[in-house]
């Protein structure tokens, strides 16, 4: 990611590196090869919005762009983000065209629909598509993606950092829903392009992800949806979405994986029954 960023033909940059809590090696070997970088060392892992958060604390920028350590970026992908929050007041959160790295261009992300709060669920907008320049063409869209988003200083300054009570992942989705409560608009820039190494971070299948992506669901059903809306996003979810889940981790012998579903639902038992919603 750092080598693709000395690429950038955008040369406004600070960038800054959040080593949150790496327990095997030290992060100075990061900031040795790439001096031209800010480097922060946590002590601890303090999930994915802590660690961004700590990076905004810090950063000078008017416009700040996040990016995953599984990334690479192309040469020309800031200058379209720039100039879409240069031209639109309203815009408080964008990402671009996400592709998945090594793919002969098939994309990941192009867009998404809202999560549909009567099921919990949403769709990605291109998803497994190979990239013919279908979607080059920039729109309004109900969520970014968090391997890569470009959000305004002064919207962050208004709206508040990344929820933490997420840890790792649905953080950026409960940002975006702040964001737009907040009457900003969430963009999808075609003309700037990243490339995803999906889930390198914490590994294809691993118990973390299985553990996060299903106590975050739940977690952002609770945070964002109302009523009967609400209730009914439960019902999918923990009657129809877990039971199947399980039955599919039980077949193929994954147990541990059943284990940390399982334990992501009963945390959110467990956590007060009313979380603010910020």
């Amino acid at each position: 990611m750092l080598a693709s960023l000395r690429n950038l033909s955008y040369e406004n940059l600070e960038i800054i590196v959040v080593d949150n809590g790496s327990p095997k090696f030290d992060p100075q070997i990061i900031k040795d090869k790439y001096p031209e970088i800010q480097l922060i060392k946590s002590k601890k892992n303090l999930g994915f919005a802590g660690g961004n958060n700590l990076a905004i604390k810090k950063a000078s920028g008017k416009y700040l762009f996040f990016l995953n350590n599984d990334t690479e970026v192309k040469i020309d992908c800031i200058e379209p983000l720039v100039s879409l929050f240069e031209s639109n007041s309203t815009a408080g959160i964008a990402s671009p065209k996400i592709i998945f790295f090594e793919s002969d261009d098939t994309i990941q992300y192009a867009g998404s629909t809202e999560i549909n709060p009567w099921t919990g669920r949403n769709k990605g907008i291109g998803s497994m598509e190979k990239d013919m320049g279908q979607f080059d063409i920039s729109s309004q869209t109900d969520l970014a993606h968090g391997a890569a988003m470009m959000v305004p200083k002064s919207v962050i300054d208004e709206v508040g950092l990344m929820p933490e009570v997420y840890f790792l992942y649905y953080e950026e989705l409960d940002w975006c829903e702040m964001i737009k409560r907040q009457g900003y608009t969430c963009h999808y820039v075609g003309k700037s392009s990243i490339y995803h190494k999906e889930s390198v971070s914490v590994g294809k299948s691993s118990l973390l992800k299985t553990y996060y992506i299903n106590r975050n669901r739940l977690l952002f059903i609770r945070r964002n949806f109302f009523g009967f809306q609400k209730w009914s996003s439960y019902f999918v979810f923990l009657a129809l979405a877990i039971p199947k889940r399980s039955l599919t981790h039980a077949l193929n012998g994954e147990w541990k994986h059943c284990g940390a579903l399982w334990k992501g639902v009963l945390w959110n038992v467990k956590s007060p029954p009313e979380l603010p919603v910020t």
